[in-house]
């Protein structure tokens, strides 16, 4: 269990960026998957996710995922929308008594937390969410509630940059964008580069105004602390686990 030295000074918040160590699963799943979209078996996954909302203290029910997809979509979650499965890559809410979560094996997970009024969220940050706007979109939508107001961020553990190894073609698609991206970017070799994920979210947190410290492991090297899809592929893995960070108001 890994946690921010920033979020943990706020006493009305529990948080936490779980390792994969523990848990019930086996196999290429050893420890704590907490990935429903992993082809895990159903019975450990749901007692991973109870020791889960048991280490962050709310009822099974009250422990709320996503369905992620990479998008850049952002769900408010309130009282009559957050048993629906929610298709998002982002969640805030301002209630207390639920424990938000976000599960990542190689993307990075975002925690925030907005201090006057209260607000809560987490985001799923890989490549293409981070690319199409999840990070800003999340933002602006904290603070259309809390304009002006003091908004927080811990970056979880994510690839490296030393084992992030991407082909010209996703090169050349971020610089057709902007040319600035070229800075998260360094050579491998003829036609490979290595990419930055870490920097290209930080850098968008930092021109948003979000004050932001790190929690920085690769999960691609840790492999006794964390999932990585990545690693998995290259080991020929037929699937892989993900690891879960959650955040609630206490």
């Amino acid at each position: 269990m890994f946690y921010s030295k920033r979020l943990k000074k706020f006493k009305e918040l529990k948080h936490c960026f779980f390792s994969r160590k523990g848990g019930f699963s086996k196999g290429i799943y050893r420890g704590l998957n907490c990935g429903r979209g992993s082809k895990d078996k159903k019975k450990n996954i749901t007692k991973n996710l109870k020791f889960i909302a048991k280490k962050m203290l709310v009822e099974d029910k009250n422990l709320i995922l996503m369905h992620q997809t990479h998008s850049n979509k952002v769900k408010e979650i309130k009282k009559n929308n957050f048993q629906n499965k929610i298709k998002s890559d982002a969640i805030i809410t301002e209630m207390r008594g639920y424990a938000l979560g976000v599960v990542t094996a190689d993307c990075v997970p975002i925690l925030i937390y907005e201090k006057k009024k209260k607000i809560i969220g987490c985001i799923h940050a890989g490549w293409r969410g981070a690319f199409s706007g999840i990070i800003k979109n999340t933002i602006l939508k904290i603070r259309k509630k809390s304009p002006k107001n003091k908004i927080y961020a811990s970056i979880g553990p994510c690839i490296g940059k030393k084992n992030y190894e991407v082909d010209l073609k996703f090169f050349k698609n971020f610089i057709k964008k902007s040319k600035k991206y070229k800075k998260y970017f360094s050579k491998k070799n003829e036609k490979k580069k290595l990419f930055n994920l870490r920097r290209f979210i930080a850098d968008q947190l930092f021109k948003l105004n979000v004050i932001t410290d790190h929690v920085n492991y690769d999960t691609f090297k840790e492999k006794n602390y964390f999932f990585s899809f990545r690693r998995s592929t290259i080991l020929k893995q037929k699937d892989y686990g993900r690891c879960i960070s959650t955040i609630r108001l206490i």
